[in-house]
């Protein structure tokens, strides 16, 4: 089994992040997925929700995830997300207040938009 995987987040409108992992946690609509070098093929629809990137080096990468779909084959893994945001580009009090506004809209979608931006950021 090999010790790291190739992992590629990418939004509709940007490369988000690119390196080798040894685990990586995302939810799809199946439910919750880790995925470890020597897992075996996937593919799956991402649900809106932090991702959780354990690089090689130790580091946590973690990033807020909105939609779209995970495949794995040959130790590479892809997340192709509708919307993707590293934690630390996160503004916090901008997602708070989008978080208070949709709430005060009855704005489900852009509720589990911030939702999901702020659960990111307390994950790293």
């Amino acid at each position: 089994m090999a010790a790291e995987l190739h992992v590629e987040l990418v939004a509709a409108d940007r490369s988000v992040w690119s390196g080798e992992a040894t685990l990586v946690v995302a939810r799809t609509t199946s439910g919750d997925i880790g995925v470890m070098p020597g897992h075996q093929p996937l593919l799956g629809v991402l649900e809106s929700g932090p991702v959780t990137i354990r690089t090689t080096d130790g580091e946590t990468i973690v990033a807020a995830v909105h939609g779209g779909f995970i495949s794995f084959a040959d130790n590479k893994l892809s997340l192709l997300a509708e919307i993707a945001e590293l934690s630390d580009e996160i503004d916090v009090q901008r997602a708070e207040r989008a978080l208070e506004r949709a709430k005060g809209e009855a704005d489900a979608s852009a509720e589990r938009r911030a939702d999901v931006r702020l659960r990111a950021v307390a994950a790293r």
